[in-house]
């Protein structure tokens, strides 16, 4: 009989240790190698769509130190133009943001009647970009088409959504520092349709560019 219960103590310690095991490893892989996260807005159409649920690659930047601010412990590389990245929103850092790098320390930005030019030289392929309003609103009225030539800080990125003329992003309320920047987004896992209530099954798997 003691035997018998010997066994059935030995089992539950086994099994709250392999979960013990299992909760620290997702943790540890969360926070340091991947993370998901699911897309709320069409900012990013039509490269995301609403549903959209991605893996953001958060090594890719370096290994961030938490509850330090975002010290990096061991650094790899500092995001490029044209990099998905998710980063903590600067108005409000208890939200992530995602969008698109159009600009990093050093850079200059400037847009004319919606048209980007990084370094005073026009960005002629921008097969991501999308607008779907013909307006073109003056710069005295909003930065949305017109913003005038700006240099990008050291340490700090410039990004805008892929849907230009819906999206709250760097045009609006400026930089991303890159301590903020949480990873690279490079997969959609899953995507799920509300309006029609269905899966994109063309969707899963895709990598992001």
């Amino acid at each position: 009989m003691a035997n018998i219960k010997t066994k059935k103590k030995n089992a539950w310690r086994e099994n709250i240790e392999a979960i013990l095991i299992a909760v620290v490893i997702a943790m540890f892989i969360r926070t340091f190698i991947v993370q998901a996260f699911k897309i709320p807005s069409g900012s990013m159409l039509e490269t995301l769509q609403i549903g959209d649920q991605i893996l953001v690659n958060k090594f890719i930047y370096g290994v961030k130190i938490p509850f330090t601010g975002g010290k990096t412990l061991i650094p790899v590389k500092d995001p490029e133009r044209g990099d998905i990245v998710v980063f903590l929103y600067p108005e409000d850092p208890s939200k992530d943001f995602i969008k698109r790098v159009m600009a990093v320390g050093g850079d200059t930005i400037e847009i004319r009647d919606k048209e980007v030019f990084i370094n005073d030289k026009k960005v002629e392929a921008e097969p991501y970009a999308i607008h779907k309003d013909n307006r073109i609103i003056p710069g005295k009225f909003s930065t949305r088409d017109n913003l005038h030539r700006i240099k990008i800080p050291d340490n700090k990125l410039f990004v805008m959504g892929d849907n230009r003329d819906n999206s709250h992003d760097s045009r609006f309320w400026g930089f991303v520092d890159l301590s903020e920047v949480k990873g690279e987004a490079f997969m959609i896992y899953w995507s799920w349709n509300k309006e029609n209530w269905g899966i994109r099954w063309r969707r899963i798997g895709n990598l992001l560019f």
